[in-house]
């Protein structure tokens, strides 16, 4: 079998092919980085970081490389700014991408939380309670989100992460208030552009990064991010 057939084959045994296909040295490198940064975090014991970091330096594929990282939040930026095929492959244990969501809450609350994969569209209605949608371990695979937003009381909440810039300039505003907080600068390169659009009547739209808890507040431990600023 020559290795033109031999790549066919394992394309077609890995769904659409994109985890199959050979990784570069750069892209061994960028899953190096963030499983340090994973040790740093205190996520990976000091074996298990050498023993993966090996791994990823052997690595042929991007599912081999993608093998390593399938049981780690994101860091950061750094994991979701890896290589397109890998961050598919990744992508693929939380499940595939929809291209819309849905989410209408009349009374009480509904939550987007943890690893969860980020679609192209959403569909918020809040007409008294609120939606949270937790960005900052969630799996991003494209680099635009649309949401459609309609607030009559209630609120709707976005946390974001470095690298995530929400643009609320097309929502109409009656009595509620709408803001964007990004306390990371303008340095740390975007990798998800969100644009709201819709109205708010007397609730609001929020989008910011989550906040210390109490003991963090009171033992002063600077804000989340605040490194990256």
């Amino acid at each position: 079998m020559s290795d033109q057939d031999q790549t066919r084959q394992a394309a077609a045994g890995a769904g659409d092919g994109r985890g199959a296909l050979r990784v570069s040295h750069e892209d061994r490198d960028q899953v190096a980085e963030v499983l340090r940064v994973a040790a740093g975090d205190g996520r990976l014991t000091a074996d298990e970081l050498d023993e993966r970091l090996e791994r990823a330096l052997t690595a042929r594929t991007y599912d081999d490389l993608a093998a390593l990282v399938t049981d780690l939040p994101p860091a950061g930026n750094a994991l979701a700014t890896l290589p397109g095929p890998l961050a598919a492959a990744v992508a693929g244990t939380a499940g595939p991408a929809k291209e819309l969501v849905k989410i209408q809450v009349s009374s009480g609350q509904s939550q987007r939380l943890g690893r969860w994969t980020v679609p192209a569209r959403m569909d918020l209605k809040v007409t008294s309670g609120h939606i949270k949608v937790d960005l900052t371990e969630a799996v991003i695979t494209q680099p635009t989100l649309h949401i459609d937003a309609e607030v009559s009381s209630g609120h709707i909440l976005l946390l974001t992460r470095p690298g995530i810039a929400v643009d609320l300039d097309d929502v109409a505003v009656r009595s509620g208030h709408v803001k964007a907080h990004a306390p990371w600068g303008e340095n740390v390169p975007v990798f998800l552009r969100i644009s709201v659009a819709g109205k708010c009547g007397s609730g609001h739209i929020l989008a910011r990064p989550p906040r210390r808890s109490f003991w963090q507040w009171l033992r002063r431990a600077p804000r989340r991010y605040a490194i990256a600023a």
